[in-house]
């Protein structure tokens, strides 16, 4: 039953979700390992400073489970690995999902698997690889009562952009998420758009499927904080951010500021304060 496992993710007060993502060493790229050269070290603090969720891959993910912590977060496990983040990218891109990816969710007792759908410019192999990994995990997940979390991508052109840059066009974003939503996601973990202030109508595309907001590349705290409040007065049930966390000079305290804006409602000033 799905239900049961959606409530690990989500607040039962508030009904939002903050998903920490530290997978970022399952795609081969050296940057993306920046505050969590250890793991064990990175994920017992998050633990400590205790979001709804942390989104880690099969050989990470015993770090957390194996804490005899309790209430501890939630598992949301990546099943697919791809190598399409880098400045340069490589003469064939591709996108593969992890053998027997729901069996792997369950034996590490996760509450959701995560999959990407990846719309890059002249690269539709790639994106066709996702969506055949979406259709291989969809009835696993559906047989297994496992939450499918879908994270539809788009990636500005590599020449333009210097590589893993997510392009914030609404009119881009908007028909990726909905496709995600046709092929039977259970959440959306989507991008922000350029303007904030339009987020409302990426969540009412998804059309009552709860859409988290990745938080993409480091920024500054007010931005972060401010950015968050924002796209949840716009209806977003919650957030999926990882750089901005592990890469921040206190990650507990600013789990905690997020976890306050979420699910408290204190305001981005308010929250600047537990950062001191």
């Amino acid at each position: 039953m799905k239900t049961a496992r959606l409530n690990r993710l989500f607040n039962p007060q508030t009904g939002r979700c903050f998903d920490v993502a530290v997978d970022h060493g399952f795609f081969n790229e050296a940057g993306f390992l920046a505050g969590i050269e250890n793991l064990p070290k990175a994920i017992a603090t998050l633990v400590a400073a205790a979001p709804d969720a942390i989104q880690l891959t099969i050989g990470q993910a015993p770090h957390l489970q194996a804490l005899p912590v309790r209430p501890k977060p939630a598992l949301v496990l990546r099943t697919d690995v791809a190598n399409v983040y880098g400045n340069q990218l490589p003469r064939s891109l591709f996108s593969r999902i992890i053998a027997d990816p729901v069996e792997q969710a369950l034996r590490l007792d996760a509450a959701c698997v995560v999959v990407n759908l990846f719309r890059i410019p002249e690269q539709p192999e790639v994106a066709d690889q996702c969506i055949q990994n979406i259709l291989a995990i969809k009835p696993l997940c559906d047989r297994f009562g496992m939450p499918l979390m879908i994270e539809p991508l788009v990636f500005q052109p590599n020449a333009k952009a210097g590589g893993y840059m997510v392009d914030g066009d609404p009119q881009k974003i908007i028909p990726l998420v909905r496709q995600a939503v046709e092929l039977g996601a259970d959440i959306i973990k989507a991008d922000p758009t350029d303007d904030v202030s339009i987020y409302h109508k990426v969540v009412e595309t998804a059309g009552g499927i709860p859409v988290l907001v990745r938080g993409g590349g480091r920024v500054s705290d007010e931005v972060i904080l401010q950015r968050t409040a924002d796209l949840i007065a716009q209806g977003a049930r919650g957030i999926v951010y990882g750089r901005n966390i592990i890469q921040h000079p206190k990650p507990a305290a600013m789990t905690r500021a997020l976890m306050a804006v979420l699910h408290e409602n204190i305001t981005p000033a308010q929250a600047l304060k537990l950062l001191a």
